[in-house]
């Protein structure tokens, strides 16, 4: 039991004792999700079951080992909880790595890494099918075992709603302290806490994760361009707006309209916050269709599927009914950051592939499992921008900045600013770093903010039938470093590289 009363005057500013245990027990729990595709690929005679198996034991024994030795004695604190949270994603990639190269898939330890790291981000970038920068040819996505096929969709999976809610849901022993990792991992706001227990309010959020990809497996598996396994993976890697498919040619392999609509319908979804799926579910229908920031993101959905289609069906000369499935189905999925591909966007004529672009800087709704910047810091932003207008022509009045009837206090609008202004930042360090190694103006913008979006595919080099193996070892650092930072809501990693946070 965490003791919350009696704590020692003298604790470092930074315990790592705790966050060693922490880290332990996250590390016990990816090892027992490990298992999952070793029993796949027992099932499918793969003797890449030893990979999982060489992976999976020693991190469960490692991770209780040390989840027992530094057992957490004391409340949690929000720098603890920064840098386990941030350690957490990328442990995690390194561990995750190992069964890529165990089994001998793949020979870079980096091409792992990236790989892993492309999963539990929900970026659903990749390095298969392509030519490394030394010459290495790394096999295609449908040539590897369907273990590691799986276990990349699962890696998608755990990653969407975040393995440290899955940990809080399941290791009530950090209590109250709890919260601080809620409060850095989790994009949602505090509000959303829909009981007054963290444990179970990971494990309402946890059922209406697990219930909805059941839906949707269910759905994709009747149809007859899907067996179970694709059903199964393609229902994880939408519900966590990952993107990874079992196909080299992503949705596009299938040819199907049916599924198509599927998925489009399952990616809006899963680009919602899941604590408002639940108050929906619950019968709160009213709060649902009145939350201001869903409003808006629907808003933006219909608004640039209506063009997008549009552009396809004037310009680009598709017919009506495909420029309508292509075009909703492109729409949502960089929206909601997922990066599946129906078509090739790149092709499509410049009107409509702009647009496009412009989806690559938004993102779900705060508390879904999107990346990006997120529905609710754009529309405060807008709502800000209305407010300079209106204090221009009325120098003398108090404008507050209103979201439905909530005034947005000053202190999240400069965080909110702030957010816009650091983000914007690394997508630049980010893109001139990779023209500096030699891509091209439109490859080196896509690659970074495809990373740092955790959407995937980009432009250029880096389009949605492209892969990044090319990418020089340390570019490929760089955008796995990228992914992580965007998945974690910037500040969350950002601030471990400050002087402020090793200081007193």
């Amino acid at each position: 039991m965490i003791d919350l009363l009696n704590q020692p005057s003298n604790r470092p500013r930074i315990d790592f004792k705790i966050v060693t245990g922490i880290m332990g027990g996250l590390i016990f729990f990816l090892g027992v999700a490990l298992l999952f595709p070793l029993f796949i690929a027992l099932f499918y005679n793969e003797t890449s079951w030893i990979a999982f198996l060489y992976t999976a034991v020693p991190s469960m024994l490692i991770g209780a080992a040390l989840f027992f030795i530094f057992k957490p004695k004391y409340e949690l604190r929000m720098r603890e909880a920064f840098l386990i949270v941030t350690l957490t994603w990328f442990v995690g990639s390194l561990i995750g790595a190992f069964p890529f190269t165990i089994s001998g898939t793949l020979q870079s330890y980096t091409d792992a890494v990236f790989e892993a790291m492309s999963g539990l981000s929900t970026t659903g970038a990749t390095i298969l099918g392509g030519v490394t920068s030394d010459g290495i040819q790394n096999p295609a996505i449908e040539d590897i075992d369907k273990s590691l096929l799986f276990w990349r969709s699962l890696s998608h999976w755990l990653g969407g709603m975040g393995i440290i809610v899955l940990t809080l849901a399941l290791l009530p022993l950090l209590g109250i302290g709890g919260m601080q990792l809620y409060k850095a991992e989790y994009s949602g706001s505090t509000s959303d806490k829909l009981t007054p227990r963290i444990q179970e309010t990971a494990l309402l959020l946890w059922s209406v994760y697990v219930g909805m990809t059941f839906v949707q497996f269910l759905l994709l598996w009747v149809h007859p361009s899907m067996d179970w396994f694709d059903a199964i993976n393609h229902a994880f890697a939408t519900l966590a707006t990952g993107g990874f498919s079992t196909k080299n040619g992503s949705i596009a392999s299938f040819d199907s309209a049916y599924i198509d609509i599927i998925i489009t319908i399952f990616m809006f979804l899963a680009g919602i916050n899941f604590a408002m799926h639940f108050r929906l579910l619950s019968g709160d229908v009213k709060s649902f269709f009145e939350n201001r920031e869903f409003r808006f993101y629907s808003l933006l959905a219909i608004l640039f599927t209506i063009l997008i289609s549009g552009g396809l069906w004037l310009i680009d000369n598709y017919e009506f009914g495909d420029a309508l499935r292509y075009g909703s189905f492109q729409v949502i999925s960089i929206l909601t950051t997922t990066g599946f591909g129906s078509d090739d966007y790149a092709l499509w004529m410049p009107f409509t592939s702009f647009l496009l672009f412009l989806l690559f800087f938004s993102g779900g709704t705060a508390g879904s499992t999107g990346g990006g910047i997120k529905m609710i810091r754009i529309l405060i932003i807008l709502k800000n921008v209305g407010r300079e207008f209106k204090q221009i022509i009325h120098p003398q009045a108090v404008i507050p900045v209103r979201v439905g009837n909530r005034v947005i206090e000053s202190t999240i609008l400069k965080n909110i600013l702030g957010f816009f202004v650091v983000y914007f930042i690394v997508f630049a360090i980010g893109s001139i770093i990779m023209s500096f190694m030699g891509y091209d103006f439109m490859s080196a913008m896509g690659a970074s903010i495809a990373s740092l979006g955790n959407i995937g595919p980009g432009w250029g080099e880096f389009g949605p039938t492209d892969e990044y193996a090319g990418v020089p070892y340390i570019g490929k650092w760089v955008l796995l470093l990228l992914m992580m930072i965007g998945r974690l809501e910037l500040f969350t990693v950002l601030v471990i590289f400050t002087p402020w946070f090793w200081k007193n």
